[in-house]
């Protein structure tokens, strides 16, 4: 079964009607006044204009098309999500585990302690690994480089990949990582918004290492690969 958008599972339940229908209109509203493509190493992706969190006003906008295409291209294929993300966006397929959000489907564990029956041949992660031991008690940062390196090594198939996006901003720790040349991914790449339109360009650590993370928005994220 193809991944395909369902627009229209992603309504807030408790929503009434007319909240739904003035929600839908100011979505149409904004993204026919806007920019309707961005680019991401190579490719032309288009914005994201959904309900659910309101993609137009943040960094889900640009995240899940990348990811979506990432999935299309692996269709057929074993994958694991960490944390409960694309599911609000598209029907999906593949396993998830979250260690904190109920949902049908969803796998409700911390990821150090999930053994998988088989490696796969994709892991994603849409921001999520930023709060791997930095949001939790007590705080333990390294704890973020555990889980990369389990995903790599004991959830991975040979020759899988992983990709993970991160906000800039919001862990220190990880920005740390990325400022001293020590970042766990093989590869990455950068995107940094430039508009209050939600206007995304794709750039580099130098022009994005002292973006702040806005108020419940990024300003800029990494998006990075481990291949095995």
């Amino acid at each position: 079964m193809p991944y395909t958008y369902d627009y229209t599972s992603a309504a807030t339940s408790n929503e009434s009607a007319s909240a739904r229908y003035w929600r839908a209109m100011k979505m149409a509203l904004t993204r026919s006044v806007r920019e309707k493509t961005f680019q991401f190493d190579g490719r032309t992706h288009e914005y994201l204009y959904h309900p659910y969190n309101r993609t137009w006003k943040n960094e889900r906008g640009v995240e899940i098309p990348i990811f979506r295409e990432l999935l299309l291209r692996h269709e057929g294929r074993r994958v694991l999500e960490v944390g409960n993300v694309l599911s609000h966006y598209f029907p999906v397929q593949h396993e998830v585990v979250d260690k904190y959000e109920v949902s049908p489907g969803v796998l409700n564990q911390d990821i150090l302690e999930f053994v998988p029956q088989r490696p796969y041949d994709l892991i994603v992660s849409i921001s999520t690994l930023e709060h791997v031991g930095w949001d939790e008690q007590p705080r333990e940062p390294a704890k973020l480089l555990r889980v990369i390196e389990y995903l790599r090594s004991t959830c991975l198939a040979p020759s899988g990949q992983l990709v993970a996006s991160l906000p800039i901003g919001y862990n220190q720790y990880f920005d740390d990582l990325l400022n001293s040349g020590r970042s766990p991914f093989t590869t990455q790449h950068f995107l940094k918004r430039v508009s209050k339109r939600n206007y995304w360009i794709e750039s580099d650590w130098e022009q994005c290492r002292d973006v702040p993370y806005g108020r419940f928005v990024a300003h800029a994220i990494v998006i990075g690969t481990i291949k095995r």
